[in-house]
């Protein structure tokens, strides 16, 4: 055998056995079970809470969800396109209105209390009702809730206030009510004198408040709801619709509830009429009033259907309000 038939035999073997373990892996790869498939990307957002202090206090705003409505018709006392305008310029959809929710909770060290209730449980497919959940990655318990503040009684504040079995949400809890919101949805003589999208209210709010039965308290406009919160008359929206300024100290913060629904619009644009107030011309007064007064006193403000975490400042732009959210390094 030659020196060259030697070295072309030695190769050929070296050649079969570095090619065997690759046909082996061959094999191997063609019976071994396949890689499971990665998990499904979660098809809901992060937990939505934010805190923030306000002296002593602890303020906790908690989302729930948004829904959206038709654009044409919000506002009545304006055409389409100049609302669709305004809305553009703040880089929202112009095709529909998307309104969010958002609740607070107030802890005073002594007291939880939480100013209105939410939209309540709903299904699961359902956009709002999100609140129950947002609890409770924020740590909140129903149960712990010893205070209900409530603002006015439309259903997207009062339905909250009963859980998923029809009974008390927060079962521990005293409930104020504006003493002028009480008296206008408790009388159903008031049906007719009501506008006709708003009559279900007198039911609906019967409902929500009858297992609350004697644990609700009437308070007037300028009245200390307890030490650190104090009804601030802001009628229009409803017959009472009451909003409430916080404070400790010298710390301060109010929540606006609805004087306006979006800022984005109605604050932008406060002559603006929304379907949804009962008065329109007295909501306006009361929004300019209240807004002119945070403006004034630079007082922090968290909003019900302010984006969220809805918390922030007011200034005046032109002949309107600019909503400037709060510095997010000021959460705790």
């Amino acid at each position: 055998m030659t020196d060259t038939t030697s070295r072309r035999l030695a190769l050929g073997g070296l050649a079969a056995g570095l090619a065997a373990p690759a046909l082996l892996r061959g094999a191997a790869a063609q019976t071994a079970p396949a890689a499971p498939a990665p998990a499904a990307a979660p098809v809901s957002q992060a937990p939505g809470f934010y805190r923030f202090k306000v002296g002593g206090f602890t303020i906790t705003t908690v989302h729930d969800g948004f829904f959206v409505r038709p654009l044409e018709g919000f506002i009545r006392n304006a055409p389409l396109a100049e609302v669709q305008k305004v809305l553009a310029e703040s880089f929202l959809p112009t095709d529909s209105f998307r309104i969010p929710f958002t609740v607070t909770f107030l802890d005073t060290g002594s007291r939880l209390v939480v100013f209105d209730s939410g939209n309540g449980v709903l299904p699961a497919t359902a956009t709002q009702g999100k609140m129950i959940q947002n609890m409770a990655a924020a740590g909140i318990d129903p149960a712990k809730v010893d205070l209900v503040v409530m603002s006015h009684f439309h259903g997207d504040h009062v339905n909250g206030l009963l859980n998923g079995a029809g009974a008390a949400a927060f079962p521990n809890a005293e409930v104020v009510v504006p003493a002028a919101e009480w008296a206008w949805w408790s009388d159903t003589g008031n049906e007719t004198r009501s506008p006709e999208g708003q009559r279900g209210n007198f039911a609906n709010s019967a409902r929500r408040f009858a297992p609350y039965q004697g644990k609700i308290r009437q308070v007037a406009a300028g009245v200390e709801v307890i030490p650190g919160i104090q009804a601030v008359a802001a009628h229009g929206h409803t017959p009472g619709h009451t909003c409430y300024l916080i404070a400790d100290g010298n710390a301060q913060a109010m929540f606006v509830a609805d004087t306006s629904n979006r800022p984005e619009l109605l604050a932008r644009r406060p002559e603006f009429h929304a379907v949804f107030d009962f008065d329109a011309q007295m909501a306006e007064a009361a929004r300019r009033r209240i807004y002119d007064q945070v403006v004034a006193d630079r007082i922090r403000i968290t909003g019900y259907h302010f984006p969220f975490p809805a918390n922030g400042y007011l200034a005046k732009d032109g002949g309107g309000y600019r909503f400037i959210p709060a510095d997010w390094s000021s959460a705790v």
